[in-house]
C-alpha cells in the first residue's frame, strides 16, 4: 500500500537538488561557517521580500521570539497577551524572560486570537501582544494594532507559519513592531536544520537583537548586554537563499491544492478551512474539523494516509501552566478545537490525483457509517 505523507520534503528538494549542493559547496570553499556572506545576503533578501528595513538571522524560530521580546524590554513581572492555540514556544519565551503569558481565546473560523477579547485582558502589567498567524492565515492586525496603540503595547507577530502570507495587500511581518519566522524543515520556507529570523522597521530594536544574538557583544569581546548564542549558520542561509526564490510558487501551489480539497470535501461533514477575503492564506497546514476526528484519522491511517493534530492540548491546559489557574472551559473555543481539528496532507508537489483519492476515501468513510 502506497503511503501518503503529511509533507514530502524529498519531493520538494528533488528539482533544486543540484542548486542546493552547489550552495553547500560554495560555503565549504569559502571557509566561513558562522555569520558570513551567505547570512548577510539572506537577511537582505528576506528584508526585501517582506518589505522591511531589517532582517536579523538567529538560530531558530524560538530564539527569534525570545531575543525580540528581550530587546523590547519584556521581563520580570510583565504580562504578554497571546493565544493558547499555537506551538508551545510562543508562550515559553515569555516565561523564560520572567513574564507571564495571558491567554485569550481564538476565533472559531480563523483559529487566530479573538481580538474582541483582548481588551478585557489588559492590565497595568501588560507589556506586549503576540498574535500568531496560525497555519498561514494572518490575524486581524488592524484591530490588534489599534488596541496596542491605545495602550502603548509592543506587538510581535509570530509568523513562524506565515512567511509569504498577506493582510490587505501587505506582507505579514510589516504590520506589527516586529515579526519572527521559523525555518524549521517543515515550514513553507524550511531549511535542512534549524533557523529563524526577526524582521522589523525599528532601527534600535534591530540593533539590540544583533547584539543579543552574539552574547551581547559589540564589538567582539566587548559586552554591553547579557545575550545569547543564537546565530543562523552559513550553510542554512546558503540553502535558504535558493529556496526563497521558489517560495511564492510553493505557496501558490499550496493554495491551489487547498482550493481543490475545499471543492471535493464541501459535501462531507468536515468543516474545511475558512480564509478571510482580505487575507492571503498560505496553508502551512490544511486544517479540517470533524466530530469523529480520532475515528476518521484511524481510518485514514489504515488506508496509508498520514494526518496530524495541531494542537492536542491548548497551552493554558498544559501541566506547566496549570498554576496560572485557567479552569476547564475558560477558553472554550480553543478547548473545543483541540478535540476536533486535524491536518490532511498538503504540499506544493502533492498530485491532484492523490487529493482526489484522499477525498474519495473520506467520502467512502462517511457513506459507510
Amino acid at each position: 500500500m502506497k503511503k501518503i505523507p503529511l509533507l514530502d520534503l524529498k519531493a520538494q528538494m528533488a528539482p533544486i537538488r543540484e542548486e542546493l549542493l552547489q550552495a553547500v559547496a560554495n560555503v565549504l570553499d569559502n571557509g566561513q561557517y558562522i555569520m558570513g556572506p551567505e547570512v548577510k545576503a539572506f537577511e537582505e533578501e528576506v528584508a526585501k521580500y517582506v518589505g522591511v528595513k531589517h532582517a536579523v538571522g538567529v538560530a531558530n524560530g524560538t530564539d527569534a521570539l525570545l531575543l525580540t521580546l528581550d530587546a523590547a524590554g519584556v521581563g520580570e513581572g510583565d504580562e504578554v497577551i497571546t493565544t493558547p492555540f499555537t506551538f508551545f514556544a510562543t508562550a515559553e519565551v515569555v516565561s523564560q524572560l520572567g513574564a507571564t503569558p495571558v491567554f485569550v481565546d481564538i476565533d472559531e473560523k480563523t483559529y487566530n486570537i479573538d481580538v474582541e477579547q483582548i481588551k478585557a485582558k489588559i492590565t497595568e502589567k501588560t507589556k506586549a501582544i503576540i498574535p500568531v498567524h496560525i497555519f498561514g492565515q494572518p490575524a486581524n492586525m488592524d484591530e490588534i494594532m489599534s488596541i496596542a496603540e491605545a495602550h502603548n503595547l509592543f506587538v510581535l507577530e509570530d509568523a513562524a507559519q506565515a512567511l509569504g502570507s498577506e493582510y490587505k495587500g501587505r506582507k505579514i511581518g510589516t504590520l506589527g513592531h516586529a515579526a519572527t519566522y521559523s525555518f524549521f524543515p517543515t515550514k513553507n520556507l524550511g531549511g535542512y536544520g534549524d533557523g529563524g529570523m526577526v524582521v522589523t522597521n525599528d532601527d534600535e530594536l534591530a540593533r539590540k537583537i544583533r547584539i543579543l544574538r552574539v552574547h551581547g557583544s559589540n564589538p567582539k569581546y566587548y559586552h554591553s548586554m547579557i545575550g545569547y548564542n543564537s546565530r543562523l549558520d552559513e550553510m542554512q542561509a546558503a540553502m535558504l537563499r535558493i529556496k526563497l526564490r521558489h517560495l511564492d510558487d510553493w505557496n501558490n501551489g499550496r493554495r491551489e491544492r487547498a482550493a481543490l480539497y475545499n471543492e471535493l470535501l464541501k459535501d462531507t461533514p468536515l468543516i474545511t478551512p475558512f480564509a478571510a477575503e482580505d487575507r492571503k492564506h498560505i496553508y502551512h497546514l490544511y486544517i479540517v474539523q470533524a466530530d469523529d476526528r480520532d475515528e476518521l484519522m484511524a481510518h485514514l491511517k489504515e488506508k496509508g494516509i498520514s494526518t496530524g493534530v495541531y494542537y492536542p492540548v491548548p497551552l493554558h491546559q498544559q501541566d506547566v501552566y496549570k498554576p496560572l489557574g485557567y479552569a476547564e472551559g475558560s477558553l472554550p473555543v480553543s478547548e473545543y478545537m483541540s478535540k476536533r481539528t486535524f491536518a490532511l496532507p498538503l504540499y506544493a508537489e502533492l498530485e491532484t490525483e492523490t487529493i482526489h483519492m484522499i477525498a474519495d476515501t473520506i467520502k467512502a468513510y462517511y457513506a459507510n457509517k
